[in-house]
């Protein structure tokens, strides 16, 4: 028990702090190790930790990856989002124009691809109107974790709970859906009023449609690929399967080097997903093994506010991942499980732009931006802390 406790906080902590302090262990390393721990002090066998791993959620997270990937190299997110900003005549306009397909495309194709694709358009259009660049890069950043609350393939961490919880597609979509419009709402009216100097000269901006190269033949076959897909999805198929079929068929191709495509994988996130899974069953099986429903029901999880807020606070400080899976053994003891997980999705998902660490898509979006213009913690808290709690109230009222 002790060897799994330390362990698990020793792994925790790195995730939180986001790096091993004097030595280069990112959090993949870390839930490496910390799962490598696992198995060498004998709290886990090799047995339980094979069985610990969700082979569900990582054949879902790896064919989305491939899928996501064709359609990237075709052009195809970069032409639409060019095509909706060059149609956006005024700031406030293209404000909600970034908001909406940023989100949109977020809820069926990772969000943190969206903001890879969306980044660097939106610092070219905002130097060629020399307009500043700070709230439309926040509109990709929020408007990609608003959106990927929609559905099961919007961000990995809720490809996890659709995994762990087999709520179907559809369904989910159905309970969150909403929370993500009024959401996406909601991020066009909090940044024009935290950034009210930017919009209050509604001038007319004119934008000649910026530049995209288009691989035409990959983009229609992933388009009709993608299309198939997601009706599957709809249909009731099994998704981490469909996904892993669309990527395949993606991957039967002349035009595109394989390279390309494995090049665009998250391979990091994949086998810290693995790490983690057995790093929580470790604990799990020390510590929780017939205590979670006691815990559950002491610290009123069954509450919506308080498993909003306890979710949240965690993801913020070790990420929505790793919260996912911490909260994972108690939400199956709660009175009504499949809402506990949509709240777990919905509070998991949007407490992400509360602070600039909250997402991983906040950090993309930082760090691609880095080079022309730079969004400091506070800059990013102003917007993205009352956006974050106004959402996640949506969230509970919906869900309530």
């Amino acid at each position: 028990m002790l060897a799994a406790v330390l362990i698990f906080s020793g792994t925790y902590l790195v995730l939180a702090l986001g790096r091993l302090p004097f030595f280069r262990v990112d959090r993949t390393g870390a839930a490496i190790i910390g799962a490598t721990l696992m198995i060498a002090f004998k709290v886990l066998t090799f047995e339980e930790a094979y069985r610990a791993i969700d082979f569900d959620t990582i054949i879902l997270l790896f064919g989305m990856m491939i899928v996501v990937a064709n359609l990237r190299l075709s052009g195809f997110f970069r032409a639409v989002a060019a095509w909706a900003v060059e149609h956006a005549h005024r700031p406030i306009l293209l404000l909600a124009a970034i908001v909406l397909v940023t989100g949109s495309f977020s809820a069926f194709f990772v969000n943190d691809t969206m903001c890879l694709v969306m980044t660097p358009l939106v610092l070219e259009v905002t130097s060629a109107l020399r307009r500043n660049p700070v709230p439309y890069l926040m509109a990709v950043a929020t408007g990609s974790n608003i959106g990927s609350v929609a559905t099961i393939t919007g961000n990995p961490q809720n490809m996890m709970i659709g995994a762990f919880s087999r709520i179907s597609y559809g369904e989910f979509m159905v309970a969150l859906a909403p929370v993500a419009a009024i959401g996406l709402g909601l991020a066009v009216v909090v940044l024009a009023a935290v950034y009210w100097r930017e919009f209050r000269i509604e001038e007319p901006v004119k934008l000649g449609y910026p530049r995209v190269r288009l691989n035409r033949a990959l983009m229609w076959k992933s388009l009709a690929v993608s299309g198939a897909m997601i009706v599957f999805f709809f249909l009731g198929w099994p998704v981490p399967m469909v996904a892993l079929v669309a990527g395949a068929l993606l991957l039967i191709t002349r035009r595109v080097k394989p390279e390309k495509v494995y090049h665009e994988i998250d391979w990091p996130l994949l086998v810290m997903f693995i790490g983690l899974f057995i790093v929580v069953a470790g604990i799990e099986k020390t510590m929780l093994t017939g205590k979670a429903a006691e815990i559950a029901a002491r610290l009123q999880l069954d509450r919506v506010e308080v498993l909003s807020a306890a979710t949240a606070l965690l993801s913020n400080l070790v990420s929505n991942v790793p919260a996912v899976l911490l909260f994972k053994p108690f939400v199956a003891h709660l009175a009504d499980p499949k809402r506990g997980w949509l709240i777990l999705a919905m509070a998991s998902t949007l407490s992400g732009n509360l602070t600039l660490l909250g997402s991983v898509a906040n950090l993309i979006v930082v760090q691609r931006a880095r080079g022309e213009v730079t969004i400091g913690f506070w800059e990013y808290f102003k917007a993205g802390a009352p956006l974050a709690a106004a959402t996640i109230a949506v969230g509970v009222m919906v869900l309530r």
